[in-house]
């Protein structure tokens, strides 16, 4: 049996002339009848200066729908519920942060086109052991808060939060759906040592992560759609766990971030003009990154540093600067990637003890392929890939940083392999052609091991040694090499056996006697460059902060200096009069 009270201001009969006369006689008929009743107040339009306490199994419900009613109170709190309460159309109205404006104590309480403003604070809070339910309705300036409890909220709008729209904390679950959160001075969904779902929701203009998950929550999110962000689209740090599929994030300054041993698994989602990075994982965290596209990215595609250790499966980096980057002590598995239009590197792998390992990978337009630099614990591993149309070197390597290649295809560009300074690249069967100026060249102390190494067209040398390389080629093939199909110069050592030059050139093989021609198959000229005619100091820088760069090379090279990884170089030149520019 439902008992009805009617509220007007204006004293009808048998009304009531404010809401709180409805409730005291409501909970006084609960406290006589032994019979389970259920109550209805109906709200007559008009304003209401009131602080309410609805208990037992009440609806509240504007008369003449959602707006008409106005419920406020400049101190303390203008709702709060006991039991089972509904409250249907009324607008809720406080003006004290210190107090929830409405406050779900016991039990459940549902609001259902209602409006709750506030300045900021809690405009409504579920506190421990409560459900609250929200549909179709605005939540104005304040903070919903879930602690320990649960929460439903569909098809609300939460405007212009003074720090977090939604937060979910102390264990609490709550379940976010197809609502629009903009404005918010913090977070748009904030979920701490608790769960949340969100799913098929607009997030827009918040001052940090749109969606956080901190202190080893669960954060959940599905076919949302997440703009102008000032920070990250969604963050996850402090061990929090979840996913994220069929989500767009666009214009944030990194699209999804994991931070602080985070684990989250990303999928089938797009990342858009970041400001920063699309993934970005650090602090040694982790997470699966699936079938995810990264467009436009101001700095890097996908980002692992400081500890980061991401696995990324069949990612889309399409335009921005760089591609995937791996730096500080960080690591990474990157499979089934492509990578296409950027100024910068497809792939970078810097700093001490970075580790990356990257399989099943095409580039395709980029101003560098894949680029190592650090020390003896700096390591990348490239099989089965594919580089066309890289503008610079295909691969290049400085320091002491060791890379093994297997079965990549570089076409085009200035350079296919380089390694210099004490770097180690290990590459087998390995496949250049159309370069202008080298298909592999190392200098420095660096070494260079290639087995089945074909280089086709180059347009001036196949196999270069400078310094006091050691190169160590077996089953090379050095094919229609403009200049000469194999040099080596001043202390560069090692061996080319069972190898072969041939094309049209007249020149085969430049060498300084320190390598080793077993079995090398040529009807092409040999030469011994026993003492080189004395040049100018020819300078080139093939590194900076800005674009790796491979060695432009046009034609034999004698009494060069390479620079590498230099923020300054100067060059002396000495004149036939003997003095020093």
């Amino acid at each position: 049996m439902v008992v009805r009270y009617v509220v007007s201001p204006h004293g009808a009969r048998n009304t009531y002339p404010n809401i709180t006369s409805a409730l005291r006689a409501w909970s006084a008929l609960r406290a006589t009848s032994r019979r389970r009743r259920s109550g209805l107040v109906v709200i007559a339009p008009g304003r209401y200066d009131e602080s309410l306490v609805a208990r037992g199994d009440l609806r509240l419900v504007a008369a003449e729908g959602p707006g008409s009613v106005v419920v406020s109170r400049l101190r303390g709190t203008v709702l709060e519920t006991y039991g089972t309460v509904a409250v249907e159309g009324l607008v809720l109205t406080g003006r004290d942060v210190d107090q929830d404006i409405v406050a779900c104590a016991e039990g459940t309480l549902t609001l259902d086109h209602v409006e709750v403003r506030t300045p900021g604070g809690v405009g409504t809070h579920a506190r421990p052991n409560t459900h609250v339910i929200l549909r179709d309705s605005v939540l104005l300036h304040g903070r919903t808060l879930f602690t320990a409890s649960q929460g439903t909220i569909e098809r609300c709008r939460f405007v212009d939060a003074a720090d977090n729209a939604v937060a979910a904390i102390e264990g609490a679950q709550v379940a976010v759906g197809h609502s629009r959160i903009e404005g918010s001075r913090i977070h748009g969904v904030r979920v701490c040592d608790a769960r949340a779902t969100v799913a098929g929701c607009e997030l827009t203009g918040t001052g940090s992560a749109a969606l956080m998950a901190d202190t080893r929550a669960t954060l959940v999110v599905a076919d949302c759609v997440i703009t102008d962000v000032h920070a990250e689209g969604i963050m996850f740090v402090e061990q929090s766990r979840g996913s994220v599929d069929r989500t767009h994030v666009t214009d944030a300054r990194h699209g999804v971030g994991a931070a602080s041993g985070a684990d989250p698994v990303v999928r089938d989602s797009t990342f858009t003009a970041c400001r920063d990075t699309g993934i970005n994982v650090q602090t040694d965290a982790r997470g699966r990154y699936e079938d995810c596209r990264i467009v436009g990215a101001g700095n890097i595609g996908v980002f692992s540093t400081k500890g980061g250790a991401p696995a990324v499966h069949r990612c889309r980096v399409s335009g921005g600067n760089v591609g995937i980057a791996v730096t500080q002590g960080a690591r990474g598995l990157f499979t089934g990637l492509t990578i296409e239009d950027l100024t910068n590197s497809a792939l970078r792998v810097f700093d001490p003890e970075s580790k990356a390992v990257f399989e099943d990978v095409r580039v395709d337009r980029c101003a560098a392929g894949l680029e190592v630099r650090g020390d003896g614990g700096t390591t990348a591993e490239l099989t089965r890939a594919e580089f066309r149309d890289v503008e610079h070197a295909s691969v290049a390597l400085a320091g002491q940083s060791r890379t093994t290649l297997r079965n990549l295809t570089a076409h085009g560009g200035v350079l296919g392999l380089g390694v210099g300074e004490e770097a180690q690249l290990r590459a087998f069967d390995t496949r250049i052609t159309g370069v202008s100026s080298g298909g592999a060249v190392a200098f420095g102390s660096a070494k260079l091991i290639a087995r089945n190494l074909t280089v086709t067209g180059s347009g001036s040398l196949g196999l270069c040694g400078r310094n006091s390389a050691f190169l160590d080629v077996t089953h090379g093939e050095f094919t229609d090499c403009a200049g000469v199909g194999a040099a080596f110069d001043d202390e560069c050592s090692g061996r080319l056996v069972d190898s072969s030059v041939s094309g049209a050139g007249e020149l085969g093989v430049r060498h300084n006697g320190l390598v080793d021609l077993t079995s090398l198959t040529t009807s092409l000229r040999l030469v011994r460059n026993r003492e080189p005619v004395p040049l100018p100091p020819t300078i080139i820088n093939i590194f900076n902060n800005a674009v790796f760069t491979g060695p432009h090379i046009t034609g034999p090279v004698t009494h060069s200096q390479f620079a590498w990884n230099n923020q300054q170089v100067t060059q002396n030149q000495t004149n036939e009069d003997g003095a020093e520019r």
